[in-house]
């Protein structure tokens, strides 16, 4: 399927690369615009405390402010993030600034390239219908085997986490909605008890996480109720063994989600773009 659009300004242009790492002056300065010098912004009061930090808490804080900055967008796809300036910014040796990206790359927020550097991977636009495709797949799939094979310790996880997904919404938590959904799904798939749906089905929700946050920022983390109680509906069908109709509201929650996000892009970006 295509969407077509005006072109797109050069403000948002960054969201449809996916060339090679970009190293140059652009990056370089996306990584200033995110963490600025220290020397021309106040200084954080938490981190000028005299006291000395709780062993692992130094990476705990850069790890927590740069996930939140990489989901939320405001750390753009395609920025450097160079260690030394981390280092400056949040006043801490290069270690804890270290161990922070190793966790942020197991993730697959980060991606280290040869030289040592991190950056964050661009959004590769071109290739969300084949993404599009396996995560419809996925949702089909894991929530059939789950209504087939499921144990009750497995509806018990999945409907706390269906309740905690449900708060995060009442809150308008765009990144607990978003780690929540994840888990919801992956314990839907865990019931299925097949490792490798599983393990397949969480690291394609790992990788959309980004383009799930484009999707709440469309309804201004506002998510209609009727999407919420959806999960509600995929819970009853699994818990009454329900096949059939478990895959058909898996089907159509996939459908709903692919279709939002599309919509979004093609009126926010302005630019052909092949959806």
């Amino acid at each position: 399927m295509t969407l077509v659009a005006p072109a797109m300004s050069n403000d948002t242009v960054w969201y449809a690369k996916h060339a090679s790492p970009p190293t140059g002056p652009a990056e370089r300065s996306n990584m200033n615009r995110a963490f600025p010098d220290t020397k021309q912004v106040a200084p954080d009061a938490n981190l000028e405390e005299a006291q000395p930090r709780k062993r692992g808490s130094g990476v705990q804080l850069v790890y927590r402010e740069l996930r939140q900055g990489i989901l939320e967008l405001s750390i753009k796809p395609g920025t450097i993030l160079d260690e030394s300036q981390l280092s400056a910014r949040f006043k801490m040796s290069r270690t804890p600034i270290r161990e922070a990206l190793v966790r942020l790359a197991a993730e697959n927020l980060i991606t280290t390239l040869p030289n040592r550097t991190s950056m964050v991977p661009p959004i590769d636009f071109s290739n969300l219908p084949a993404y599009f495709d396996a995560l419809t797949l996925m949702y089909r799939i894991s929530t059939r085997s789950a209504a087939e094979l499921h144990n009750e310790s497995d509806l018990v996880e999945i409907r706390r986490l269906e309740q905690e997904f449900a708060q995060a919404v009442g809150r308008r938590d765009a990144l607990a909605m978003i780690s929540r959904n994840r888990d919801f799904h992956v314990a839907i798939a865990r019931a299925g008890k097949n490792t490798y749906y599983e393990e397949f089905f969480a690291r394609l929700l790992d990788e959309g996480r980004r383009i799930l946050r484009l999707y709440y920022e469309s309804y201004d983390d506002a998510l209609p109720r009727q999407y919420v109680q959806e999960h509600e509906q995929l819970v009853d069908a699994i818990a009454t063994r329900n096949v059939d109709l478990a895959d058909d509201l898996a089907k159509q929650h996939a459908a709903q989600i692919v279709r939002q996000i599309q919509s979004y892009l093609a009126t926010r970006y302005q630019s052909d773009l092949p959806l």
